[in-house]
């Protein structure tokens, strides 16, 4: 007789094991299905996110934030001399972060209670679970539940197939040692503009082809456009409307980037090219044919608002089914459907999700933005405030951007917050509970701020709306 469990997991990312932990801490009899395993052969938990994705970039990122602003602490009367960077030292700092996260979780895992099961999870007929180890030895387990949680995978394009070394996905991109003369980058999101970033701060002259016209599309325009123009100083060359037909190795050691643009056919030379042209869900082998779970024609699974499949007792959560790719997003779903579960009344608000991207300054954003509102034919008032009027961003010599309001004009409800700074994104969480609570753009001006704070610009965009902010000059006067 098999196994039984509660709930099984298949996935231990950011969504699988917040689920897992969750479902444990509700009393559930939970295991969680992971194939990923390290050198010894143990599962190796916490998904791209904290293996190959948001944890170890921003260690990367951290590292070199810090070089440059040693480089330019002159500004602070502090002499440094020439100052250099140890790129296996930096690398080593981040693999080392990434070890005692992953390990982490598998204290918590103990400390739940939660049975990690170490092979391929795929679901069958009647919420039963079918794990193969990397020996090719199959289990199947039983459910009451089951929570799909395979996360994304990088896509990569013909033109530039994958190249050990040279060519380049996300994680390969985590993992060079020195540091290049030359970057191409493929694709001007997220993963490419922080890792443009990363080896632009240390002199890598750093290329990016992005196919769309518009930069940043996803993103408010004013945010838009005060990153381009950001990144521009910064030394980041972003060619938008330039579509990569083809690659060639040169010698063993460089890559030739064959593209195309408005004004035809070009060519770059680099010594390493990353492609970042977006995520695909993993949903290859996870479902067999009669277990009632739905797929659409991308890959994504069918879930409802719960994120309930098609199979009775079946959920879905994370970047395998609608909705941003975020891992932020995936916890929430993941402890939404556990509290389900459980028997509890439980619902995601999907309106407020913050996005990030972590370039420096950082860009961050909750809600809609100015143009999807005018195109839904809401009336709205916007605010902003720039950090450069900001007395505590003057401190610490990062007045790069701005914090924008915009709320309805007829209920003075905030309807979306955008900002571009240092610290956008720890700003942007008083934005997301503000909204979370429904709050007006007068609540926030009511709201006392301590001083000085960078966070006084929320203060101050939120005066923006009604133009009664105090630093700036008004729009409106009353």
């Amino acid at each position: 007789m098999s196994q039984k469990f509660d709930v099984i997991v298949i996935g231990a990312g950011p969504g699988g094991y917040v689920a897992a932990i969750r479902a444990a801490q509700l009393g559930l009899k939970t295991a969680c299905v992971e194939k990923w395993i390290d050198e010894k052969g143990a599962p190796v938990l916490g998904g791209t996110c904290l293996n190959v994705g948001c944890i170890p970039s921003k260690a990367l990122l951290e590292s070199t934030h810090q070089f440059h602003k040693t480089q330019h602490a002159d500004v602070h009367g502090i002499a440094t001399g020439e100052v250099s960077m140890d790129v296996p030292k930096m690398v080593a700092r981040k693999d080392k972060i990434v070890k005692n996260l992953t390990g982490g979780i598998g204290g918590l895992f103990k400390a739940n209670g939660v049975t990690t099961l170490q092979g391929m999870g795929k679901l069958l007929a009647d919420k039963k679970v079918e794990v193969t180890a990397a020996d090719g030895t199959a289990t199947v387990y039983e459910a009451d539940n089951v929570i799909l949680a395979s996360g994304s995978v990088p896509v990569n394009i013909p033109p530039a197939p994958l190249t050990e070394g040279l060519i380049l996905d996300n994680a390969g991109a985590l993992d060079i040692d020195e540091t290049p003369k030359r970057l191409g980058v493929i694709g001007a999101g997220v993963i490419g503009l922080e890792m443009g970033s990363v080896w632009a701060r240390l002199g890598t002259e750093v290329t990016v082809l992005e196919a769309m016209d518009e930069f940043l599309g996803a993103a408010d325009k004013d945010v838009a456009k005060e990153a381009a123009k950001i990144f521009k100083k910064q030394k980041l060359d972003i060619k938008l409307g330039a579509r990569c037909t083809g690659t060639e190795i040169i010698d063993g050691k460089e890559v030739l980037v064959k593209y195309t643009d408005s004004e035809g056919d070009k060519e770059i030379v680099v010594d390493k090219l990353i492609v970042a042209v977006g995520r695909k869900p993993q949903t290859n082998g996870l479902l067999s044919e009669d277990c009632g779970v739905k797929l659409d024609e991308r890959g994504f699974i069918f879930v409802d608002e719960q994120c309930k499949t098609a199979a009775p007792g079946v959920y879905a959560i994370g970047d395998s089914v609608r909705g941003p790719m975020l891992a932020h997003k995936a916890s929430e779903e993941g402890i939404m459907v556990a509290d389900i579960i459980a028997g509890h009344k439980a619902q995601m608000n999907y309106d407020v999700i913050p996005s990030i991207i972590y370039t420096h300054p950082e860009l961050a954003w909750v809600g809609k933005t100015e143009q999807e509102l005018k195109a839904d034919g809401v009336a709205i008032k916007v605010g902003k405030f720039p950090f450069a009027a900001s007395g505590r961003a003057m401190a610490a010599d990062d007045t790069d951007g701005f914090v924008k309001i915009i709320a309805d004009e007829a209920t003075d409800r905030i309807l979306g917050v955008h900002m571009v700074g240092g610290i956008a994104s720890e700003l942007i969480a008083q934005a997301a509970i503000a909204m979370e609570f429904c709050s007006s753009a007068e609540d926030l001006q009511l709201t006392v701020f301590a001083h000085p704070t960078v966070s006084e610009a929320v203060h101050e965009a939120a005066l923006a709306v009604d133009g009664h902010a105090i630093h700036i000059a008004n729009r409106k006067k009353r």
